[in-house]
């Protein structure tokens, strides 16, 4: 259960300007239902140019819900040059903060605010400016970027917590630790480019590991492999022995043979055994 303060309750149980505003000035709509988080906000200005009224529809948890019910309170009353000024953090702290996995919910509303300002202004918004790190939820660089400077971000869990990036199947960790160590002023590493290997070098290297890696392993059970060919990225290998018999012989050549060679030699490599009196793979 997350902690949540009594004033994050009271938004959540009792939320204020829920809805949508006809003819608003300000429309802006953020997050989707993929994600699990969506918000529209919608804001009407008074005759004195200061925001008179605003109101939120959002499909998401306690926290986005609270988060946008107080944010509608806090820009009542605003000019836009003002309601412009809003951070994520004042959203927080109005509420008298929220849990660290949920702060995401406040970057949401801060979003929203942004676009509806930009909606009145008739300023075209770009939705997802800068190249998609995180694919799972579709944050890109830009975004990311922001959260960690505003918010003094120090880590990948922190990046999550803020935007979601990261949250999902973990293949951008890589990129968003480049992104913070960028922000933080740390010197990024060069990575090496792995020279391309000729068929031949190919071929020996594979030959090496079978001899070294995989060979020594299959002969302790009374098993062998042979290497018949080197069809592009395909290893073409043909199990000897107590091997050739044996039920789980597809689950070592993928899993155990399969993957060394994909280690040692080339993560491009997949292997398949090969019926040598039919030539056939099987």
């Amino acid at each position: 259960m997350w902690d949540y303060t009594e004033k994050v309750k009271d938004h959540f149980m009792n939320p204020r300007n829920v809805g949508v505003i006809e003819n608003a000035d300000g429309i802006g709509e953020v997050g989707s239902l993929a994600c699990g988080d969506a918000l529209k906000l919608t804001f009407k200005l008074g005759n004195d140019e200061k925001i008179s009224e605003a109101k939120f529809q959002t499909f998401g948890c306690a926290s986005a819900i609270a988060s946008s019910s107080a944010l509608t309170e806090i820009i009542k009353g605003m000019s836009l040059e003002d309601a412009a000024k809003i951070t994520n953090e004042d959203i927080a702290d109005y509420l008298g903060g929220l849990p660290k996995e949920k702060m995401h919910c406040s970057v949401l509303g801060r979003d929203a605010l942004e676009k509806a300002i930009s909606y009145y202004k008739g300023e075209t918004f770009q939705k997802k400016e800068g190249e998609v790190v995180c694919e799972c939820f579709g944050v890109t660089d830009i975004e990311i970027q922001r959260a960690v400077t505003e918010n003094q971000l120090s880590s990948i869990e922190d990046v999550t917590d803020f935007v979601k990036a990261g949250g999902g199947c973990g293949k951008c960790h890589e990129r968003i630790q480049e992104i913070i160590d960028t922000v933080q002023g740390k010197v990024i590493p060069e990575k090496k480019t792995v020279p391309k290997m000729t068929v031949i070098q190919k071929i020996r290297l594979i030959e090496e590991v079978l001899e070294k890696e995989i060979k020594p392993t299959l002969k302790k059970d009374g098993g062998n492999i042979d290497l018949i060919d080197v069809d592009g990225n395909t290893v073409l290998v043909k199990l000897r022995g107590a091997c050739a018999n044996c039920r789980t012989s597809q689950v070592t050549i993928k899993n155990f043979i399969e993957t060394k060679i994909q280690e040692l030699v080339s993560p491009d490599l997949s292997v398949k055994e090969v019926d040598t009196d039919e030539n056939r793979i099987c």
